[in-house]
């Protein structure tokens, strides 16, 4: 089967969670009316649906080869690249001024969820190439924006990111790649560069790399890395690609999954160093990468949300299609479609919630996003982008996190055949489970969870997402489905009790993370899915009132949406006691560093 993007659910969510009707009232938003983004989703559901999601396993079984410095990409990508670049998709959310469309992100996040779900391995490359815009967009020069930004925005360049080296890992402060100053303001750039998603290829003709060096004088540390702009070809003043730059793709990664994306190891400077362009000041490039990070953490949970959908839709196809056992309730004496089956059920059930949950959190996440760069009132954008950054862990984290559970249930419900290659299932796995490595594990989430969004405003946010999480309890009890819907009260209890677990766990990290960080970093992990299962079973409860609130106009559609609410109300939101059981148990961090390191 091929991929059918979820749209009336993508528009639920956009409409009745998060907002769009008063994005659309944001200045410059004025075109982002309920009617733009259903034409968006449509258009972008024919362009993944028809060009994308054929080529997936194609390019599973036949991924990116390299030869010689060269990178040829799988069959039909750069025929679907063109396709793309002729959609302007690539400037979708980008200033309108350097030729994008200037559409908000909550808009382009349904967007980014449908390419992510159509083809994993296309979609990593535009993903990339956005995060290249933004931070060049925010420090690069007036000169440089003009160079780079049209380009980039309208697809024919895609951008890098290069960060991490060999010796390096996660570990920033280890790097070694220099950047010699020029008497014409230019560096000459050496070192190596792994991971580099997309880091070479021949669909575009010209790469704009940004790499992290250190200038000869820079101090130790974090706090001496700079930030450079090193394309592949040398820019002519027309906007045409000139020479060749000093930089080369010596391999590209074999991985387990997400085969059709290239990982390059780039070398800069082999031959007198490669030529680079200092982006804003000098020794504060690991601030302006943040940039590109956070907007590709966010991408990257997006992109588990896709992969789970895509696990779910090919899961539940099979389920109807595949007969096998008689009904343990009797009510069958022949064979039926184990989707008949209560386990069966269960394993869907799981997979559709978990979703729906991570869709819902994400979305609103963008909708705050919004709010903080284009609200008028400099009060009410510093409140959003205090909750937006608060989530951009947990979306990366938990969304991630719960792609590779989805992806192995999928598996899971194919039985045996979810084994086998050619149903699958198995490529939905194998590709989810990078997801919670790059772009910063979900232990690095977690820390940053911790430490820069729980500890250093004293806890300010996440109390303020309990209080809106108080808001809907007393929603769900004065409704008059309350007693009517079972739905309403194991929500209305479930989501108490998490909400309580998550209070208190936002109290033992404020109280521990200085007197005994062992203590909260043991917990960060658990800490941060117990915080995704809370505020995405906020939403399914949210989304249980807007369903009863309105007229049904799809009987169905709101049926399966109360129905989930109270799946996830029943079977994932009771996870949230046992994660703040682990974290704030007597014993919890104790049993973590128990084992001393030589007897592991």
């Amino acid at each position: 089967m091929t991929y059918h993007a979820p749209i009336k659910d993508m528009m639920f969510v956009m409409t009745r969670l998060a907002g769009l009707d008063d994005i659309a009232g944001l200045p410059g938003c004025e075109d982002a009316t309920r009617e733009t983004a259903q034409a968006v989703l449509e258009e972008g559901a024919k362009f993944c649906g028809h060009a994308l999601a054929p080529l997936n396993a194609a390019g599973d079984r036949h991924p990116a080869a390299y030869t010689n410095g060269d990178v040829t990409v799988s069959p039909g990508f750069e025929q679907a690249f063109r396709q793309f670049v002729e959609g302007g998709w690539q400037g979708l959310i980008h200033p309108s001024e350097f030729g994008g469309q200037a559409l908000p992100k909550l808009l382009a996040t349904p967007w980014l969820e449908m390419m992510k779900a159509a083809n994993l391995s296309f979609g990593t490359c535009p993903s990339l190439t956005d995060g290249a815009i933004e931070a060049i967009l925010l420090a690069g020069s007036e000169e440089q924006k003009r160079r780079y930004l049209p380009k980039l925005i309208a697809g024919e360049w895609t951008g890098t990111m290069n960060l991490t080296e060999p010796q390096a890992g996660s570990d920033l402060a280890m790097l070694r790649a220099r950047a010699e100053p020029q008497d014409d303001g230019t560096y000459r750039v050496f070192g190596t560069k792994i991971f580099i998603t997309w880091g070479e290829h021949r669909m575009t003709k010209n790469i704009v790399h940004l790499v992290l060096a250190r200038l000869p004088d820079a101090p130790a540390g974090v706090k001496g890395i700079s930030l450079f702009i090193v394309p592949k070809f040398f820019v002519n003043e027309d906007g045409s690609p000139g020479p060749r730059n000093d930089v080369r793709c010596l391999s590209i990664e074999h991985k387990l999954g997400l085969k059709a994306s290239p990982t390059a190891v780039l070398q800069f400077g082999d031959n007198g160093g490669a030529t680079g362009y200092l982006i804003g000041e000098a020794n504060r490039g690991l601030e302006y990468m943040f940039v590109m990070m956070n907007a590709a953490r966010f991408s990257v949970g997006v992109q588990g949300i896709g992969i789970a959908e895509r696990a779910y839709q090919k899961a539940a196809a099979y389920a109807k299609e595949r007969v096998q056992g008689r009904a343990v309730d009797g009510s069958s004496d022949a064979a039926v479609p184990i989707i008949r089956h209560p386990d069966v059920k269960r394993m869907l059930a799981t997979m559709r919630s978990l979703t729906e949950s991570a869709r819902a959190l994400s979305y609103v996440a963008a909708s705050h996003s919004d709010l903080a760069h284009r609200h008028p009132d400099a009060a009410v954008s510093a409140q959003h982008r205090g909750i937006y950054e608060y989530l951009v862990p947990i979306v990366k984290g938990w969304s991630t996190e719960l792609a590779v559970e989805v992806a192995s249930l999928g598996v899971q419900v194919h039985g045996g055949m979810g084994f086998i290659e050619e149903t699958g299932a198995a490529q939905y796995y194998r590709d989810a489970r990078i997801l919670p490595i790059y772009e910063g594990t979900t232990a690095i989430q977690a820390n940053d969870l911790i430490g820069r969004k729980t500890v250093r405003d004293d806890g300010a946010v996440a109390y303020g997402l309990l209080a809106g999480i108080d808001r809907t309890l007393g929603e769900l009890e004065a409704h008059a489905g309350y007693g009517k819907n079972p739905a309403f009260a194991a929500l209305r209890v479930h989501l108490a009790a998490g909400r309580a677990s998550m209070a208190k766990v936002i109290e033992f990290m404020l109280v521990h993370f200085r007197s005994d960080p062992n203590a909260a970093f043991a917990g960060g992990v658990p800490y941060l899915k117990l915080a995704g299962i809370v505020l995405g079973g906020w939403q399914m409860a949210r989304a249980l009132l807007a369903v009863s609130d309105q007229e049904a106009d799809d009987p169905a559609f709101h049926r399966a949406k109360a129905a989930m609410a109270h799946f996830y109300a029943t079977h994932i939101l009771p996870r949230a006691a046992a994660l703040e059981a682990a974290i704030l148990g007597a014993s919890g961090a104790e049993g973590v560093l128990a084992l001393p390191d030589e007897s592991f």
